[in-house]
């Protein structure tokens, strides 16, 4: 999710726009990373606003005030649970836009003759955990952004970043994680989580077997 302060009006052609960018911002002390700039930052409070204000700076004793110009970006993710931390003040101040993932950016690779449509992995994958949880937790598409275009570098980001991600969203509750990857209509030798035992038995364990079969992940 992206927040943007923006400005009063448009800047002038003499203003040439410039854009600050803090990256998870919900992560740090807000109070601390604009002191007073919090409240120069709203738009009627700008430069050439009707109701422009101005700071002295606390070393220099200058007085500083914050130009029409001046575009402030933050980025954070919101299935993060310190988002509750954005407190009221921050929340009035900026816009909010929601950042989806764009599977539709990923690559359909050509695995020994056989389509590997990283697209329909990435759909299916997020179609399912939405379910589960909700669609603050789908899977970006920088998780197979960029990869080898070989079977191994997809499972390497599967095995790496996307399995240890489905960790932490449920918990090691492992019969959904099984769910999400679609284990339960695999063969045994395509299944990602294996399921061993029944009742109190149960056992589950990471099957090192599957992600060198293209089965798995189609």
């Amino acid at each position: 999710l992206g927040v943007a302060a923006h400005p009063a009006a448009p800047p002038t052609p003499a203003q040439r726009p410039h854009v600050l960018v803090i990256d998870e911002i919900n992560r740090g002390n807000i109070s601390r990373i604009f002191g007073e700039l919090i409240t120069l930052l709203e738009s009627s409070k700008r430069a050439g606003a009707p109701e422009a204000l101005s700071a002295t700076l606390p070393l220099s004793r200058r007085t500083l005030s914050i130009p029409p110009s001046l575009y402030v970006i933050g980025t954070m993710n919101t299935a993060d649970r310190s988002l509750t931390l954005l407190d009221a003040a921050l929340r009035r101040r900026f816009v909010f836009r929601p950042v989806w993932p764009q599977p539709e950016l990923l690559p359909v690779l050509d695995i020994g003759g056989t389509a590997l449509d990283l697209r329909k992995f990435l759909y299916a994958i997020n179609g399912r955990i939405e379910r589960l949880l909700g669609r603050e937790q789908v899977i970006g598409h920088a998780y197979l952004l960029g990869l080898p275009a070989t079977l191994g570098g997809v499972a390497s980001a599967v095995r790496e970043r996307i399995l240890p991600l489905l960790e932490e969203y449920f918990f090691d509750d492992w019969n959904k994680i099984r769910e999400v990857l679609a284990d339960e209509g695999k063969p045994e030798e395509a299944q990602f989580v294996q399921r061993m035992g029944s009742g109190a038995e149960v056992r589950y364990r990471v099957n090192e077997q599957a992600f060198g079969h293209l089965d798995a992940f189609t």
